[in-house]
């Protein structure tokens, strides 16, 4: 019996020094942005591209803007977006840009730990720092709400928030929005707006055992979707084959009306309302150009500098201090 005492011993010695040791590895790469001016409308173009809007308001509950957003109930257990106004204890209002720019960039918490990915930080490490600035300035002008976030309610042994360092180590990649040359302008917007901001492969793409995109199956659909939802393959193969062009999925991404004159629902619906349907058209023709331009061919594309290569064209662009509750 001692014989077999020992190394229990000593493997519960040796698995607390790993938890330990996991426990305390440092995951942040400190950022030095200070006071770095922003733009408001830019921030709030970038925030609705992005899916901020739509993830942490609870249009359903008649929720305030960026106060919170509806639960999400996913083989993890239930995710809840927080409160992301200035109120300085339920909200964002004490943090610092540079604390900000972490978060979003890198998901890693004020207070050094990770964010569940449930938090779509992996599509955003791209943002620029003016990125950062603009989307800060524009989140100051919401107005504060005092209502806390309900905790997220998850399934062991994903509740144990350490155990992220080691999904970060295994899952996290970083996105693919490098410009390439040789295709248009267009192209480029919409790979840099489906690839980050916009993150289209989060719901297109499933995930494995342990919540990681799977990177073999890039946009080939997603049948396991928080709420038991589904989100269909978004592949250029596919799209093309049901009939879809830069024209009508432009189209649908602003009014939710398919080709065959069906109407998107879902989180599809949301991400149109709160997101794509505030989009310039350019943007919206842009996401197009990029999903139905096969591999290795050269897109046509619109002419050059008719998609919004930056999120500078904004004409009738309201910003985020004016947003109702599930309003636009």
């Amino acid at each position: 019996m001692r014989l077999l005492v020992v190394p229990l011993i000593l493997g519960a010695m040796f698995a607390a020094a790993g938890i330990f040791i996991v426990a305390r590895w440092p995951i942040m790469e400190p950022v030095t942005l200070g006071m770095m001016e922003g733009d408001a409308k830019r921030g709030a173009y970038l925030a609705r591209s992005a899916g901020c809007v739509a993830c942490h308001t609870d249009v359903k509950m008649g929720g305030a803007a960026m106060a919170g957003g509806a639960p999400l109930d996913t083989p993890f257990g239930r995710f809840v977006p927080p409160n992301l106004t200035p109120d300085p204890v339920h909200g964002i209002g004490d943090w610092t840009l540079d604390q900000f720019a972490v978060a979003v960039r890198q998901g890693v918490r004020p207070d050094g730990k990770a964010y569940y990915p449930a938090f779509t930080y992996e599509f955003y490490n791209q943002f620029t720092d003016q990125d950062m600035a603009d989307l800060w300035t524009a989140f100051r002008t919401v107005p504060p709400v005092s209502v806390p976030t309900a905790r997220h309610d998850l399934n062991f042994p994903f509740n144990l928030r350490w155990g992220l360092k080691l999904w970060r180590a295994r899952y996290m990649t970083q996105s693919e929005t490098t410009p390439v040359m040789a295709q248009s302008d267009a192209w480029n917007r919409g790979q840099q707006l489906v690839n980050g901001a916009s993150h289209c492969g989060a719901c297109h793409t499933k995930r494995g055992l342990f919540g990681g995109l799977d990177a073999n199956a890039k946009f080939a659909g997603n049948t396991n979707l928080p709420g038991g939802s589904k989100a269909p393959s978004i592949s250029t193969e596919d799209l093309l084959s049901r009939g879809w062009t830069v024209a009508n999925m432009a189209y649908a991404l602003r009014t939710g009306i398919t080709p065959d004159g069906d109407v998107l629902g879902g989180s599809m619906a949301e991400a149109i309302a709160q997101g794509t349907g505030m989009l310039t058209e350019g943007d919206r023709e842009a996401i197009a150009t990029y999903l139905l331009t096969p591999s290795g061919q050269i897109s046509v594309g619109l002419p050059t500098n008719a998609a919004a290569s930056s999120m500078d064209s904004m004409a009738g662009m309201e910003g985020m201090a004016g947003m109702e509750s599930g309003g636009n």
